[in-house]
């Protein structure tokens, strides 16, 4: 069941449009394809111009929206593709990718918005390795990792934390790991939003902050997240409004999750890598 609302998800955008994701053309400023990465279903939007930007309501960039294996935990069978497709659409976001700085965002204490807090925890950072023995980690890439928080638990916006670090680093790349809202219920923490188009946090649920793009930071940026809650006006016409619902086995849900996602950062990021080599190097 598709609901018509809110939603950070470019392919929900695209089909509430008309109800098929073939309705718009490039000439329209959108181009959509249906595809299949390591057995799993992945559409590919394209938003080319301010045309196709405000008809889906998206920024201009790229939005890959890979669906997940109905099992995706660590020992799955469907785990490694899922990683593996990850990573490879990280790679088709970006081709340099020495220097990473990856911004795991949201708040820990609130399951729902913990993806980018426990995403982190299984991300490989060798900044301060490379720099004490470069030659030793010399196949690895430079990653470094910031957990900016949220707003009212820091003060400080994570979009200026950031930018902060950036201009401290200078990294090629930033990845920005946050949970996002969606509005099909079918495919509730099922799917995988990676895009080239930046972030604002919380802007699915209302509360939008300030933005992480190209434009704000200065160097590329890479938005993924997993679609972790729903408006709750997909059940009733009114009486709901800024309630919002998420799966009853949302902890196990966004644990999976978010080490998909992590295990795809680090086969992207750090070449000749295998999900193994990641098991030892991340318990």
């Amino acid at each position: 069941m598709l609901y018509q609302g809110r939603t950070d998800i470019a392919t929900e955008s695209l089909r509430q449009l008309d109800g098929s994701a073939g309705e718009l053309t490039e000439k329209q400023g959108v181009i959509a394809v249906q595809e299949h990465l390591h057995g799993l279903e992945l559409m590919a939007v394209d938003i080319l111009n301010e045309t196709g930007a405000q008809a889906l309501g998206k920024p201009i960039g790229k939005y890959f929206t890979l669906d997940l294996p109905q099992r995706f935990e660590r020992g799955a069978e469907q785990f490694e593709a899922a990683a593996r497709a990850v990573g490879e659409l990280i790679v088709c976001c970006c081709e340099k990718r020495d220097s990473v700085l990856v911004a795991a965002l949201g708040n820990p204490d609130i399951t729902p918005d913990a993806l980018g807090s426990l995403a982190a925890s299984s991300i490989i950072v060798t900044r301060h390795l490379k720099q004490q023995s470069p030659s030793d980690f010399s196949a690895f890439s430079s990653v470094s990792l910031c957990r900016p928080g949220v707003l009212g638990t820091s003060g400080i916006e994570s979009a200026q934390q950031v930018k902060l670090l950036c201009s401290l680093l200078s990294p090629d790349l930033v990845i920005v790991i946050d949970a996002l809202a969606g509005a099909d219920l079918d495919r509730l923490c099922r799917c995988v939003q990676i895009s080239t188009a930046g972030i604002s946090p919380g802007s699915g649920v209302g509360n939008d902050r300030q933005e992480l793009s190209a434009e704000t930071l200065g160097v590329p940026v890479i938005a993924m997240g997993i679609p972790t809650v729903i408006d709750a006006g997909i059940f009733v016409e009114e009486g709901l409004s800024g309630l919002f619902v998420t799966p009853r086995s949302i902890d196990a849900l966004v644990r999976s999750g978010a080490r998909v996602i992590a295990y795809g950062i680090n086969l992207a990021v750090h070449q000749g890598l295998g999900i193994g080599d990641i098991d030892m190097l991340v318990s």
